[in-house]
């Protein structure tokens, strides 16, 4: 998973790079106002993800006397870090006014929902209360849908 978000990472951004240079498809003006904004309200989120919840790793593990975080969004879907960085990153290639970028990191939600589900399973075996948690908060992701 880390050398496919690697290779999208790299990809996506030469690709955009490409796409800026040689003008292959150049977005409206409209579309690029709408992914920034999109983005500045996904950036505003995860500020409000890493206030939130001083456990965030870039490894999935429980800390000692670490306890489940289930207000603010957390009270909302269950994986609000998840969910402002997809955001982040599919309105990222738009804001570049790049398409086939944006095509390139559609991979990331797919990387996601893989994480989300090994993440859970460690935190559902390892962190107490987490199962009362996955009850009351219903949605991983993305309200009334996952």
């Amino acid at each position: 998973m880390i050398l496919l978000s690697a290779l999208m990472f790299i990809g996506g951004f030469v690709l955009a790079g490409l796409d800026f240079r040689f003008k292959w498809l150049v977005l409206p003006k409209g579309v690029v106002f709408v992914a920034t904004a999109v983005f500045l309200f996904a950036y505003l989120l995860y500020a409000e993800v890493l206030r939130e919840n001083v456990y965030l790793s870039r490894t999935i593990e429980v800390h000692e006397n670490q306890k489940v975080v289930d207000t603010g969004l957390y009270g909302v879907v269950r994986h609000p870090m998840y969910a402002s960085t997809i955001l982040l990153f599919l309105s990222m290639p738009l804001v570049l006014g790049s398409l086939y970028s944006f095509i390139v990191f559609l991979i990331y939600p797919a990387i996601a929902v893989k994480r989300i589900k090994n993440e859970e399973k460690i935190l559902e075996k390892d962190l107490e209360g987490y199962s009362e948690y996955k009850n009351r908060v219903k949605y991983r992701l993305i309200p009334f849908v996952w």
